[in-house]
């Protein structure tokens, strides 16, 4: 009766792990779109810390005034 436990847990995990496979797969799942908006928002974040130490404006294209500052 004890080795019943581990093989429905066994068996949970890998419909849990299908599911999730399945998911990223699809294509009405916009994996991609995903991936790459929080790679950009990461680009952001990055960007914002260094600021101050580089003097880059990273917030807007050449010629755009973010925040006060012209790029």
């Amino acid at each position: 009766m004890s080795s019943i436990g581990p093989g429905i847990i066994s068996i949970v995990a890998g419909v849990i792990g299908l599911a999730i496979v399945a998911v990223i797969v699809s294509q009405k799942a916009n994996t991609s779109q995903v991936l790459t908006g929080a790679g950009s928002a990461l680009s952001s974040v990055i960007g914002a810390a260094v600021q101050p130490v580089s003097g880059s404006n990273t917030f807007g294209s050449a010629g755009q005034t973010v925040g006060g500052v012209t790029g």
